[in-house]
């Protein structure tokens, strides 16, 4: 018996050497790259992060359960939940994603600012979501600007204050094993502070919500947002190696084509202008 089982292990350890486990990559799925106001291609800006120790969800709008299970992960499966801001469109879904999991059995923290914190509290209990029935327990963590997170030994972030709205705050993470730097700013309008810390960023997902005519045309969107001509110019100041806009208006008529000229009047970086249900690996 000793000798089988000797020759189990032994081929367990060619087996091993000829086929070694695959690393797996962080990697980042766009649940959505639109505004608050969806389109037939394009829902509410949401994000998924995953590597082999973490899945954390980034805003929470609607159909995110769905959203989740298309990309084939199990949304039980769900370590923490950011969010940037209480915006309906960033937030509304959460109730949904409590109510279809209550039967089993998760831990979920939840960050954001402490307004945030407070908002999506007393939303979860506007329909009883924090009763003891419901099995799925959500851990809230209230966050300060320039708190240090750790999410696993290969994923820490950094928070950022924006502005836009008084619970508003960006992520700057670092994929350690990958030794690759990411932010997500949320929705904000140009944030010199934010871009400091973008300095030969590895990768930027920013909001770039419309080209820059609008802008023009309605004046109060550059307190509240970005748009493609602002952000091209500032990337290629910091030296951004991959730039991501999103979070494009859904209200407004123009195309991704003029987003992208507008962008690259400056900007000479990698490009990557996301699709719903998009994946890129870090």
């Amino acid at each position: 018996m000793d000798c089988y089982l000797s020759l189990i292990l032994v081929w367990i350890s060619i087996i091993k050497v000829f086929h070694p486990v695959e690393k797996i990559m962080a990697e980042i799925f766009f649940l959505g790259t639109g505004g608050s106001v969806a389109t037939k291609e394009r829902d509410n800006t949401s994000l998924l992060v995953s590597n082999d120790e973490a899945l954390i969800l980034i805003d929470c709008p609607g159909s995110v359960i769905q959203k989740i299970k298309k990309l084939g992960f199990d949304p039980r499966c769900l370590t923490s939940i950011l969010v940037t801001h209480v915006h309906p469109d960033h937030i509304y879904g959460l109730p949904s994603l409590v109510h279809s999991l209550m039967l089993d059995e998760c831990r979920i923290d939840l960050y954001g600012s402490e307004e945030t914190v407070v908002f999506c509290q007393e939303l979860l209990d506007l329909f009883r979501l924090r009763e003891e029935k419901i099995k799925t327990k959500i851990n809230f963590i209230s966050l300060k600007n320039g708190q240090d997170l750790s999410f696993a030994s290969s994923l820490q972030a950094t928070v950022l204050r924006v502005p836009h709205h008084s619970s508003s705050l960006a992520f700057y993470f670092d994929f350690g094993r990958e030794n690759k730097k990411l932010m997500y700013s949320g929705d904000t309008p140009l944030y010199t502070s934010l871009f400091n810390s973008a300095l030969d960023l590895d990768y930027l997902i920013h909001d770039c919500s419309a080209p820059s005519r609008f802008f023009k045309e309605y004046p109060l969107l550059y307190e509240m947002h970005t748009n493609s001509l602002q952000l091209g110019k500032l990337c290629q100041e910091v030296r951004v190696r991959c730039l991501i806009p999103c979070h494009f208006f859904g209200e407004l008529d123009f195309s991704l084509v003029e987003i992208e000229k507008e962008i690259r009047q400056n900007y000479k970086g990698k490009l990557i202008m996301p699709r719903d249900f998009q994946r890129i690996s870090i």
